[in-house]
């Protein structure tokens, strides 16, 4: 098969500046652990689909417009069969796709099933890619799917383009989770075909995987 890859200092009035900043930072970590928290109990419902669970931003995460669905058969940490649908809305796909590419951060440390099977169909792959048409997903045959690890990249080449103006659903099958819960962005760009060789973004699924 082959690959393509493309600080803090004398005085009264300084000591009661330090004691703010003291106060500061202690709010800060407060605040950092009940994000945190409020995170991993969020993961508890990722056997829900994402688009029932209650919206919000994380500071500096991306915008709500920008935020994906996506279903996690599990959604635990350490899980080592677990299943990702990862969703495109119909509005998002303007042009027709013939890649997929998807980036996520470096300390996810999960593992991914990626070795298409030739004499198997397109919905028994470990990687689909689903179009629904007429109410149901029919997987597309795939021609390639290369996951650059040092990159923490997965591009996927359907045979033939993805139209535009349909739903998609990428699925991922017999997923190792991470070995730790917590909030992971999967970042979603395409390229189309016979385009300028330039990514197109579509926008970010922030998975939450709960502890196991």
């Amino acid at each position: 098969m082959n690959s393509r890859s493309h600080g803090r200092s004398r005085n009264f009035r300084s000591s009661r500046c330090d004691e703010g900043d003291r106060r500061g930072d202690s709010m800060k970590r407060w605040l950092s652990a009940a994000i945190t928290t409020g995170c991993l109990a969020l993961g508890l419902a990722t056997e829900l689909p994402a688009q029932e669970l209650p919206g919000f931003t994380i500071f500096g995460g991306p915008r709500r417009e920008n935020q994906l669905s996506f279903r996690l058969d599990y959604g635990r940490s350490g899980h080592p069969r677990d299943r990702y649908r990862l969703r495109i809305p119909s509005d998002k796909m303007s042009f027709a796709v013939s890649q997929f590419s998807i980036d996520y951060p470096d300390y996810y440390d999960g593992e991914f099933d990626i070795e298409l099977d030739p004499d198997d169909d397109p919905d028994d792959q470990p990687v689909e890619v689903r179009v629904r048409i007429n109410g149901r997903y029919e997987s597309v045959p795939l021609e390639e799917v290369v996951w650059d690890e040092e990159n923490h990249l997965i591009e996927i080449y359907p045979v033939e383009a993805v139209p535009a103006g349909y739903k998609v659903e990428i699925v991922f099958s017999n997923v190792r989770n991470p070995n730790f819960g917590g909030m992971y962005y999967f970042n979603c760009r395409v390229f189309s075909p016979g385009d300028v060789p330039l990514a197109r973004y579509l926008g970010t699924w922030v998975l939450s995987i709960g502890p196991g």
